[in-house]
């Protein structure tokens, strides 16, 4: 089976600031790898990188996807080739409406793909069906994006988003942060929906209680901008248990 993602020896920085200092993972289709470690370690700096954000520039190394290079190819066209990146804070967007935005996005994907655009009747349906899955009613999808929301609100949209665009590599950046315990089962519940063969996703927290609602296949525990630990989804209840103390100290 081909690697989904390859990150090879990957460095990054943040100004002159180096951040990540050598990162090594293989996704394969189907898997989901949870991303695990204290504040500063890098997980943020990391899901920016893979994403092509401005402002994190690669150093070194490389990021594949289907075996093709990322690195020459800006934000949009990245997430037109098939990845989603969900943030830890989802910013509002004043005076865009949410279903034309919703719908912008999802053209991009289909005529990227060399399919035709989506029609506005059949759109609706299709984002109704799906928003239902999620708690999300009508006058949600009727707001400006994200304008009012809670933040459960906010982290819901994100995954009907997801659901919309139906991504080959999810990158879900600390989606549990500020999120009370319903609001969690809801959002982890549309992740898991979204589980296909296909489909990877890269789960990246800081607490093991997200990993309760999206068990993932494998976790590595990130330090000092490397990838110190790796182990089944165990690891997580040892990093619960005792802390990144000793990861620290190693790193």
């Amino acid at each position: 089976m081909a690697p989904l993602l390859e990150i090879k020896d990957l460095h990054a920085s943040v100004g002159n600031t180096p951040i990540l200092k050598g990162i090594n993972l293989t996704i394969n289709p189907g898997e989901i790898h949870a991303i695990m470690g204290p504040n500063g370690s890098g997980k943020s700096t990391m899901s920016y990188a893979l994403a092509g954000r401005e402002g994190y520039e690669v150093t070194g190394g490389d990021i594949l996807m289907n075996g093709k290079s990322f690195l020459e190819m800006e934000a949009d066209e990245r997430a037109r080739a098939g990845m989603f990146l969900a943030f830890q804070y989802p910013v509002e967007l004043p005076g865009v409406g949410g279903m034309s935005f919703l719908r912008a996005a999802v053209n991009a994907r289909r005529i990227d793909a060399g399919q035709n655009e989506i029609d506005q009747l059949e759109f609706v349906k299709l984002v109704r069906a799906k928003a239902k899955n999620l708690n999300i009613e009508d006058e949600m999808l009727k707001r400006a994006v994200n304008v009012g929301f809670s933040g459960g609100e906010k982290k819901r949209y994100e995954i009907l988003q997801m659901a919309l665009l139906e991504p080959t590599l999810s990158v879900l950046d600390e989606t549990d942060s500020g999120l009370d315990v319903d609001a969690l089962k809801v959002v982890s519940e549309g992740v898991n929906l979204l589980r296909d063969p296909k489909r990877s996703m890269l789960v990246i927290t800081h607490y093991q209680r997200l990993l309760n609602h999206i068990v993932p296949d494998y976790v590595h525990i990130l330090a000092d901008g490397k990838i110190r630990r790796s182990g089944g989804k165990e690891l997580a209840l040892e990093v619960e248990e005792s802390g990144y103390a000793g990861i620290n100290d190693a790193a």
